[in-house]
């Protein structure tokens, strides 16, 4: 049996209008909002707001600019991602990822420097989605993805190291290198004050995720700690010692002045831009899918990333994507639509207009602490250690693109990441004994307004009542593993038992191995028996030095007979256990 896939959409035009209808649009004119959708989607809101409002002001801080123009980011494009995106979920606003780049250009262009690449990229990202390019960003192999990911917590964290110690310096380097020999040149302005807010902070926030974790722990300890510094009279630098306050009113949107010099000067930083908020906003939105079940419209999403940027730049905000982590607040906050984000966008501008003089006693401290834990937060470090212990190409790519992200450049760093991961595929590929060429590799989004949907699964006659099998052809690579956990939902409602079929997978990376867990986590949690059939030698050695083989509810069949077998002896266990 072949691996089954989405059902073909019906013939149309490269460019189809439909692909690019708000998520917004669809669910308020195409299902129908109700009050109590509204009332879910405030509580939502409010509650991603009190996550956003902290953390806006301390990645605009941290970039080397105010925290006024993380809020008007936050405010601006967070409303029209929610508004124009493909997603139903996504929070966007300025994220930890944008640190390094943002920092890097203002140190060297100024912040008119920073609004010129914005608007570049977001002009980028709207071509980008135009042509469908959002159906190739998703296919970013997963070592190159972590390995940058985690080079800019790194990185996070070392700028970070100025206000949680106190230090007093001069202007400090944009380089990692430089920037911890400034640091180490200030060692003796270690101010203990500041040590104590950004360690309570730290405690705080951690305490409050592990007893009460419905609690806005950064809200908490960012208020806490300029109410402890206030109380006390601590000499800690503060928003209003330091940047005289934040504005209370929204700028007037006004373009800068550039020349043809200075864009091709800004080009590699809006390319940069472009491709994080890209991925980073693809990424966020797979995060919300995963934990839904909904799918988003990923070349819809990009031009909506783009028209957000542009907006902010307008505003004199920052760059913008997609959040992982606010995202994945909304959801478990009870946000059912679009409209959440766009609320939350709304409660952050009222912040802005009314709370403006308070935020002036924030504490530095307290903010680096809250991006201590986010860059703790990004690390990843359990999917670094996970992949270290994939084939050897693996490691080279996802270390390489680590240190070059560190110690050189973060668009360095990708563009050799994705040339070695490609590299080392077509040397797999002329290794694998095997390859089905008719394999096809591209992904493309569905309407959601239109008749196209999946065909509906059925299983074969000769199967035993309850089992159902597929047969995977073709490497299981990074390009086809975003389309497994498709292909496989239309096995759902689960049967008792699947057999998948691996007999012409010649390879399997990384990508495929994180892909094919999730699947199987989503068998285990309806109670779904595994059986991989057929492996071949080269394949069977990456899941097992992956822990693959070692799920309690996967069995491993040298034949295609023996795991029907297995399967039957799975379903009767299964139905013993149930008339039981």
């Amino acid at each position: 049996m072949s691996l089954q896939q989405p059902a073909a959409p019906v013939s149309r035009t490269w460019f189809d209008w439909r692909l690019y209808v708000p998520k917004s649009f669809t669910v308020i004119f195409n299902e129908g909002y109700r009050l109590a959708d509204f009332r879910a989607d405030a509580v939502a809101g409010l509650t991603v707001a009190t996550v956003a409002l902290p953390l806006a002001m301390a990645i605009a801080i941290a970039s080397g600019t105010t925290p006024d123009k993380g809020l008007i980011t936050a405010v601006i494009a967070g409303f029209l991602i929610s508004a124009l995106g493909g997603s139903r979920f996504q929070i966007g606003g300025p994220t930890g990822a944008f640190i390094v780049v943002v920092y890097g250009v203002i140190a060297k262009f100024g912040f008119d420097g920073l609004i010129v690449a914005t608007l570049m990229a977001g002009t980028m990202l709207i071509v980008a989605g135009v042509l469908r390019f959002g159906d190739w960003i998703k296919y970013i192999p997963e070592p190159v993805v972590t390995g940058f990911t985690a080079g800019i917590a790194v990185i996070i964290f070392a700028s970070q190291v100025k206000d949680l110690l106190g230090l007093t310096t001069g202007d400090v380097p944009a380089e990692f290198i430089p920037k911890i020999e400034t640091f180490w040149a200030a060692r003796d302005t270690v101010a203990l004050p500041a040590i104590g807010v950004a360690g309570a902070a730290i405690v705080a926030i951690i305490l409050l995720r592990k007893f009460a974790p419905k609690v806005p722990g950064f809200l908490v300890a960012v208020a806490g700690g300029a109410l402890i510094v206030w109380l006390l009279k601590l000499p800690v630098e503060t928003i209003g010692s330091k940047f005289g306050g934040v504005p209370t009113t929204l700028p007037s949107p006004g373009f800068p002045s550039f020349t043809l010099e200075r864009l091709e000067q800004l080009l590699p930083s809006a390319f940069t831009i472009a491709f994080l908020a890209g991925v980073e906003s693809l990424l966020s939105a797979m995060v919300a899918d995963g934990m839904t079940g909904r799918r988003h419209r990923s070349n819809c999403e990009l031009v909506a990333q783009g028209v957000a940027n542009i907006a902010s730049g307008l505003f004199g905000g920052l760059c913008a994507t997609g959040a992982i982590a606010r995202t994945a607040t909304n959801i478990r906050s009870g946000g059912r639509t679009p409209v959440a984000g766009m609320l939350h966008a709304v409660f952050l501008l009222a912040c802005v207009l009314s709370l403006g003089p308070l935020m002036s006693f924030v504490p530095l401290a307290a903010l680096a602490a809250v991006l201590t834990i986010v860059a703790w937060n990004m690390s990843e470090k359990e999917r670094f250690r996970y992949l270290l212990g994939g084939p050897i190409g693996d490691r080279i790519v996802l270390l390489a693109t680590f240190g070059l992200t560190v110690l050189v450049d973060l668009t360095v760093a990708i563009e050799v990441g994705i040339v070695l991961s490609a590299l080392i595929f077509m040397h797999r590929m002329a290794e694998a004994a095997a390859f089905d060429k008719g394999v096809a590799l591209d992904d493309v989004d569905h309407d959601d307004l239109g008749e196209a949907g999946r065909a509906p699964y059925t299983a074969r006659r000769e199967l035993p009542k309850g089992v159902e099998v597929f047969a995977l052809h073709g490497p299981l690579f990074f390009g086809a593993a975003s389309r497994l956990n498709d292909a496989l939902e239309a096995a759902f409602p689960a049967p008792k038992a699947i057999i998948l079929r691996f007999a012409d997978v010649p390879m399997i990376d990384t990508s495929g191995v994180g892909a094919l867990v999730r699947f199987l986590k989503r068998c285990e949690s309806h109670g779904v028996a595994v059986i991989l059939s057929e492996l071949q030698p080269r394949s069977r050695e990456v899941l097992a030095k992956m822990g693959v083989l070692n799920f309690v509810h996967v069995s491993v069949a040298p034949t295609y007979a023996r795991a029907l077998e297995l399967a039957d002896e799975k379903v009767q266990a299964a139905n013993s256990l149930t008339v039981a």
